[in-house]
């Protein structure tokens, strides 16, 4: 691996990180403006690969969606967050291939994974469904064990993996349509774009040189990858939250809900993860004791996760590392005022895709934190040994 390709993942992976977490805002975007469905097919909208944007290209989606109305003002938003997923996909590709380029087998199982990837969608247009859920799974597994063969520090094998999320959240965002807002897979829709991003930002740290020269830090480590679970666990609460419609469960009171420091709740029915197939959960199914159940449990997540964080931002500071420390303070102190709000103002658009993209961030915090409690001179070892 020569210097040069080293500075080319670099940038590559500072770019598609970047774009990676503006994909997750706008997919907050869409959903949280109720464009989930507003393109009823996939990968196509309406049968385009655009939208509909003639009158009689409205009148042709509306005969052939009859239950699926044309809505001009949503259904640009769902299909342009394809094509920026689309684009991010291209772009960790690209990643993939040049991490795993030394070695043959790995580069042709990502070759090959990126290529399955595009054959499941085409056979998924075509309506070969179970065909192209065979060539899908290939797709991911392939850049899968490359990531696992690949003898190169975390970096270039995390750059691989991500290819494998990548396609695994596109068929997540199928099974969103499909499935017509099923809230698991909305969730995992989340998470997906989440981890994502999570991947591409801390290969991007690594390769940037971002770490430490000894072990001085090794003891924050344990602490930190803590943090990051629990963070991931609210996460995946807060779009349990969203896609089951419970984010204003309790009205707009705050820290109350509903008036109340005990409204009636409905713990078993807010979290069964799974109803069967053809139910459309647009607008939620859940009655209000279910959804407020969701919420409280949602601000008890926060709670504990801002203990925990406040915590960690303290120890962290005191180990040495201040800037890192107060960063993570004065993003977890922003995302929990934009969770308050969320309520009080009644779940404004701008303040919910906000608290979407500050959560990102909080991660982007922590896993700061776990490249700074590893050794930077990992690969640099890796480049000085034979690969310049």
């Amino acid at each position: 691996m020569t210097s040069r390709s080293h500075n080319v993942l670099r940038g590559l992976a500072l770019l598609a990180a970047v774009f990676a977490f503006g994909v997750v805002m706008f997919g907050a975007f869409v959903r949280l403006s109720n464009a989930g469905l507003s393109c009823p097919d996939w990968p196509t909208c309406y049968g385009r690969a655009a939208w509909p944007e003639q009158q009689h290209e409205i009148a042709q989606a509306n005969q052939a969606f009859p239950d699926r109305p044309y809505e001009t003002h949503k259904a640009w938003r769902e299909q342009v967050h394809r094509f920026l997923a689309g684009t991010l996909g291209t772009l960790v590709f690209v990643l993939a291939l040049i991490a795993s380029w030394r070695k043959p087998w790995t580069r042709y199982a990502v070759i090959a994974g990126a290529i399955f990837a595009a054959v499941g969608v085409a056979m998924y247009i075509k309506g070969e469904h179970h065909w192209s859920l065979l060539v899908s799974l290939l797709a991911i597994g392939l850049p899968l064990i490359a990531a696992i063969g690949l003898h190169r520090p975390g970096a270039w094998r995390i750059s691989v993996l991500a290819l494998s999320v990548v396609v695994f959240q596109a068929m997540l965002g199928m099974w969103t349509v499909t499935l017509l807002l099923k809230p698991i897979v909305v969730m995992g829709h989340l998470l997906g774009g989440i981890t994502t991003f999570a991947l591409l930002a801390y290969a991007a740290l690594r390769f940037a040189g971002v770490g430490a020269n000894d072990d001085s830090y090794a003891g924050l480590r344990k602490a930190v990858v803590v943090g990051i679970v629990l963070l991931l666990a609210q996460i995946a609460l807060g779009g349990w939250t969203s896609s089951n419609y419970a984010a204003l469960a309790c009205g707009t009171d705050f820290p109350k809900c509903l008036g109340q420091w005990a409204p009636a709740t409905d713990f078993r029915e807010g979290f069964v993860l799974w109803r069967g197939i053809g139910v459309n959960y647009e607008g939620g199914v859940l009655d209000m004791a279910a959804r407020s159940a969701i919420q409280i449990t949602h601000r008890l997540g926060a709670l504990v996760v801002f203990c925990y964080l406040a915590w960690l931002s303290h120890r962290v500071s005191r180990r040495g590392l201040r800037s890192l420390g107060l960063a993570i303070a004065v993003v977890l102190v922003t995302q929990v005022l934009l969770g308050i709000s969320n309520v009080h103002f009644g779940l404004p658009l701008p303040v919910a895709t906000l608290h979407n993209g500050v959560a990102a961030l909080l991660l982007f915090t922590l896993l700061a934190a776990l490249a700074r409690t590893q050794k930077r001179h990992e690969d640099a070892m890796f480049l000085s040994h034979g690969y310049r």
